[in-house]
C-alpha cells in the first residue's frame, strides 16, 4: 500500500527500500521525491548515527544506522538509494558501496558521478551480471520533462534526423596540470573534482538526445570557459558551450537541435519547449504577409505556469528527480531493464570525462562498446 500522486491510498507492490546518507541534496530533493514513487523506506544510514536518528524521525523511517553493512545484513531490503560525497582524494565511493548492496540481494540507485574511472563502471557492470540486479544513476537531465518532450518532439518522423546541435552549460574546464594531478597521481584537485560532479549533467543530455557520440575535441580559455565538439556515428555533430562565469538568473542552460527538414527544438531553461518550423506557403520576395500556414503547420510553445499547486511546477519534478526515482522503482517492480539512466550511460558519460582529461586541441576517440 502507498500514496499516490493523487493522495490516493493504493493497493500496488511497493519497493522495500534503505537509504545511505542524509546530506543536505538528500534531505533537499532524494528524500522528499521517495513520496512520489511506490518506495516504502525502511532504513536510513549515516556515518553520524545522531544525523540518521534525525533524518528517520523528520521522513517517518523507523529505523537508523551508523553502517550500511549493518543495514544491509539486518534489513529485509529490495533497493537502497546511495546518496553520498567524495572520499578523501576526490572519488566518487558508490562503485564500492553500489557493489555491496547488488551483493546484498538489493538494487542499487546511486547520484552521480558515478565514479570516477570507466574501468570502475565495468567492474561495477560485472558484478550487476553475476548478482542480476539493477543500477540506476542520477542523470537528472534524463528525466526533466522538458527534455523529454524534446525527445518526443525529435522521435516524430516529420522532425526529420538531427544534424546539429548546442548545449550550453555553467562550468569550467580544468587546466591539463590539474587534470594530471587528478588523474595521473590520483591526489585531491578540487576544479577537477567539480568538473567530474557537474560534466555529468550536459553530457548525459547530450547521450539521451544524441546517443553515445564516437568523439570529441575541445578548447579551453583562458578563464577556464571553453567548447567542445562532438562528433556522431549518424554524422551529426554537436558543440557544448562551457560557460563559465553565466548568468544565474535564467541563462545557466540551453539546448538546441536543428534537423534536416527545416525545423528545430530549443530547450530555455529546463522550462520552455520551442518546436520552430517555417510557416507553410512562404515565398522569399513573393509573401505579402506572415501569417501562412495551419497551426499545426506554425511553430509551438510549452511553458509550465506557477499559479496553481501542480505536480509540473514543483522542483522535484521539473528538474527529474521524481523521473529518475520512478522509472527505478518501476523497472525493478516490473522486472525489466531500465529505460535511461543505467550502467551503459554511466560508462558513455564517463568515457567523455576520461577524453577532457587528455588534454585540449584534438580529436579522442571514444571506445566502441554496448551503447544501449
Amino acid at each position: 500500500m502507498w500514496i499516490d500522486s493523487r493522495g490516493t491510498l493504493v493497493d500496488t507492490p511497493t519497493l522495500r527500500a534503505g537509504c545511505i546518507g542524509c546530506g543536505s541534496h538528500a534531505f533537499r530533493n532524494i528524500y522528499p521525491a521517495l513520496q512520489f514513487a511506490p518506495v516504502e523506506l525502511a532504513a536510513v544510514c549515516d556515518l553520524s548515527l545522531d544525523k540518521a536518528r534525525a533524518f528517520a524521525s523528520t521522513f517517518g523511517v523507523p529505523t537508523a544506522y551508523a553502517d550500511y553493512r549493518d543495514m544491509l545484513e539486518k534489513e529485509s531490503l529490495d533497493a537502497v538509494f546511495v546518496v553520498v560525497g567524495y572520499d578523501r582524494n576526490g572519488r566518487p565511493q558508490y562503485p564500492a558501496i553500489a557493489a555491496d548492496c547488488l551483493e546484498a540481494g538489493c538494487h542499487a540507485w546511486i547520484e552521480k558521478p558515478p565514479a570516477a574511472t570507466v574501468a570502475e563502471l565495468e567492474a561495477l557492470e560485472a558484478v550487476a551480471r553475476k548478482t542480476g540486479r539493477q543500477v540506476a544513476v542520477g542523470f537528472k537531465k534524463m528525466f526533466a520533462p522538458a527534455n523529454e518532450k524534446a525527445r518526443d518532439l525529435m522521435d516524430d518522423p516529420s522532425f526529420g534526423a538531427v544534424t546539429l546541435a548546442n548545449f550550453q552549460y555553467p562550468q569550467s574546464i580544468p587546466t591539463t596540470e590539474e587534470f594530471r594531478r587528478y588523474i595521473g597521481e590520483k591526489s585531491f584537485d578540487w576544479e577537477v573534482l567539480a568538473f567530474l560532479d557537474h560534466l555529468c549533467h550536459p553530457v548525459s543530455l547530450l547521450v539521451f538526445l544524441m546517443g553515445p557520440p564516437d568523439a570529441v575535441c575541445y578548447e579551453r580559455s583562458a578563464s577556464g570557459a571553453g567548447a567542445a565538439l562532438f562528433r556522431f556515428e549518424s554524422g551529426a555533430v554537436a558543440t557544448l558551450s562551457l560557460n563559465r562565469g553565466a548568468a544565474l538568473n535564467g541563462g545557466m542552460e540551453r539546448t538546441l537541435l536543428l534537423s534536416d527538414q527545416g525545423r528545430q527544438i530549443l530547450v530555455e531553461n529546463n522550462i520552455r519547449v520551442s518546436y520552430l518550423q517555417g510557416p507553410a506557403g512562404l515565398e522569399y520576395g513573393r509573401s505579402p504577409d506572415f501569417y501562412e500556414g495551419a497551426p499545426g503547420q506554425a511553430s509551438a510553445f510549452w511553458e509550465p505556469e506557477f499559479s496553481l499547486g501542480q505536480l509540473y511546477n514543483k522542483g522535484l519534478f521539473l528538474l527529474g528527480y521524481c523521473g529518475e526515482i520512478r522509472e527505478f522503482a518501476a523497472a525493478v517492480l516490473e522486472n525489466r531493464p531500465l529505460r535511461k539512466g543505467h550502467l551503459a550511460h554511466a560508462r558513455q558519460v564517463t568515457q567523455v570525462f576520461e577524453a577532457f582529461s587528455e588534454g585540449p586541441g584534438r580529436f579522442v576517440r571514444i571506445p566502441r562498446q554496448d551503447r544501449t
